[in-house]
């Protein structure tokens, strides 16, 4: 791990999926699974590529660029299909949960604010952020609607801050992937990456550190950094 830097954070913004909860494999397979309802077979690790890190209308448009047979429906109908897939694989939700995440998120408010940024739709963001029982410490949540590019674009965080009205310079972005890494760098922000994703490897090139676990240890260690 880097020496920590000075770095008086003003806000934490995290990622949600594969950061927060363990969801985006359940996706994958989800996919796989309505794929095969419409004719096209694929392989778990190709479609792997395409969801870690993106937005859901960002998937939706390459699914359908990938494979142009696929009937014309837009993201919000897809996303209802994909849901029935989704439910069967997730059988007990709080299962999902990344425990030493949350619990590092849980001390990160004691520091500053914390706010969600995630390609996936607003109403999923809040219902994750009440299965996790962070709602009660989370200033917000931003889903795949509220902003205009998906990650790797830092327009979520961008937002995220000037919600906050804070400097960007101070935020501090949890993310587990090579496009949310970005989009936190592309905003100017501080990051941290999160590297739990064995099916797909992704770079953190940039992040301040790499953790394979948050842990409070680490809050603490951000914390005595903190005005």
């Amino acid at each position: 791990m880097n020496r920590m830097p000075e770095l008086n954070p003003v806000a934490f913004l995290f990622d949600l999926d594969g950061t927060l909860i363990d969801s985006e494999m359940l996706w994958v397979k989800a996919i796989v699974g309505w794929l095969a309802d419409n004719g096209i077979s694929a392989e778990e690790k190709g479609i792997a590529v395409l969801v870690f890190g993106h937005s859901w209308p960002d998937i939706h448009a390459t699914l359908h660029q990938r494979f142009p047979s696929l009937p014309r429906r837009t993201a919000d109908e897809v996303a209802i299909e994909l849901r029935a897939h989704y439910s069967r694989l997730s059988a007990r939700p709080e299962d999902i949960i990344i425990r030493s995440s949350v619990e590092f998120y849980r001390a990160a408010a004691k520091i500053a604010p914390c706010a969600i940024v995630s390609g996936s739709p607003h109403a999923d963001v809040a219902a994750a952020a009440k299965l996790c029982g962070i709602a009660d410490v989370t200033a917000f949540v931003i889903g795949a609607e509220d902003y205009a590019c998906g990650k790797p674009a830092p327009d979520g965080y961008l937002l995220a801050a000037h919600r906050l009205n804070v400097d960007p310079a101070r935020c501090i972005v949890v993310e587990d992937s090579t496009a949310g890494v970005r989009s936190g760098l592309a905003a100017g922000m501080n990051v941290i990456g999160l590297d739990r994703n064995r099916i797909v490897p992704q770079d953190f090139t940039g992040c301040l550190f790499t953790v394979n676990e948050l842990t409070i240890q680490l809050a603490e260690r951000v914390a005595r950094h903190a005005p």
